[in-house]
C-alpha cells in the first residue's frame, strides 16, 4: 500500500505543476510576468480566491467559467494540469524514488515545449536549453544512459536535424523545419542519449501522420506550406520513450 503513496504524491505534485505551467503556457507569448502579482481572471483580471486555485476541481466547480465574468476559461489549462498529474504519477510509479521526480520534471518541461509548440510554433532557447542541461544533470542520478551517451545524444539530435533543415532550405528556398526542432530533439538527446533518437523521430512521424490524416478527414484544407509543430510530436514522444527505458525494457505490471 504504501507503494501507491509515491504515485499519488506524483500526481498531486503534477496537479500544482500543471497549473503553474498552463499559465506560463497562456501569459509568456503575450509577454506577462508569469510570477508576478496575485493570480486573475485572464480576460477580466478579477482576483482569484483560494477556491479558484484548486487544479482541475476548481475548473470543475466553476463549470469551466469565470466565476465573475462567465468566460470560458480556456480547456488548454485543465488539458496541461490532467497531463502533468499523469506524467508525475506514471514517472513516481515506475520508479518511486530520485528517479522518478527526475523524470517527472523531464515531462514537465515537455509539456511546456508541446504546448507552446502547438499553440505558438514557438520553442523557446530558454526552455529547450533548460531541458538539455537538466538531462546532462540527471546522470548524476540516473546511471543509465551514461553522460557520454547524452553528450552524443545532444550533438548528434540537434546536428542531425540542423543539417536536414539547412539541406531542405537550399534545395527548396524556403524554411522547412522550424529553427527550434534541432534544438528540442538536442535537448531530448540529452536525457534519453543517442540511441534512443530514431525512436523519437519514428514516433514523432507517426503522430504527424495521424494528426495530417484526422484534418484530411475532417475536411480541413492542407496547404503545402501548412507548418506541423513536429517539436510538439518529439515531446509527446519522448516521455513514453524515458518511461519504456527506465523500466528496463517495459512497464512492472
Amino acid at each position: 500500500m504504501a507503494f501507491f503513496l509515491y504515485p499519488l504524491a506524483g500526481v498531486i505534485l503534477g496537479l500544482i505543476i500543471g497549473s503553474f505551467l498552463a499559465t506560463l503556457v497562456i501569459r509568456w507569448p503575450q509577454g506577462r510576468s508569469v510570477v508576478a502579482g496575485r493570480s486573475h481572471c485572464d480576460h477580466c483580471n478579477t482576483p482569484l480566491v483560494a477556491i479558484d486555485l484548486i487544479p482541475v476541481l476548481s475548473f470543475i466547480l466553476a463549470t469551466g467559467k469565470c466565476r465573475q465574468c462567465h468566460h470560458p476559461i480556456k480547456p488548454d489549462h485543465l488539458a496541461i494540469e490532467l497531463a502533468a498529474a499523469a506524467i508525475g504519477g506514471l514517472a513516481l510509479y515506475i520508479s518511486p524514488d530520485c528517479v522518478g521526480l527526475t523524470g517527472a520534471i523531464f515531462g514537465w518541461l515537455l509539456i511546456a515545449l508541446a504546448a507552446l509548440d502547438t499553440q505558438h510554433h514557438w520553442l523557446p532557447d530558454e526552455l529547450t536549453f533548460l531541458l538539455a542541461a537538466s538531462g546532462l544533470a540527471a546522470s548524476l542520478v540516473i546511471n543509465e544512459p551514461e553522460l557520454i551517451s547524452r553528450l552524443i545524444g545532444g550533438v548528434t539530435g540537434f546536428g542531425s536535424l540542423w543539417l536536414i533543415a539547412l539541406a531542405y532550405g537550399m534545395l527548396r528556398k524556403r524554411e522547412g523545419l522550424g529553427g527550434g526542432d534541432p534544438k528540442i530533439l538536442g535537448a531530448i538527446g540529452c536525457w534519453l542519449g543517442w540511441s534512443m533518437l530514431p525512436f523519437v523521430l519514428l514516433g514523432a512521424a507517426l503522430i504527424g501522420l495521424a494528426a495530417a490524416l484526422t484534418m484530411r478527414w475532417r475536411g480541413e484544407a492542407i496547404a503545402a506550406d501548412s507548418a506541423l509543430p513536429l517539436g510538439s510530436y518529439m515531446a509527446i514522444t519522448a516521455f513514453p520513450l524515458w518511461l519504456y527505458q527506465t523500466g528496463s525494457g517495459g512497464f512492472p505490471f
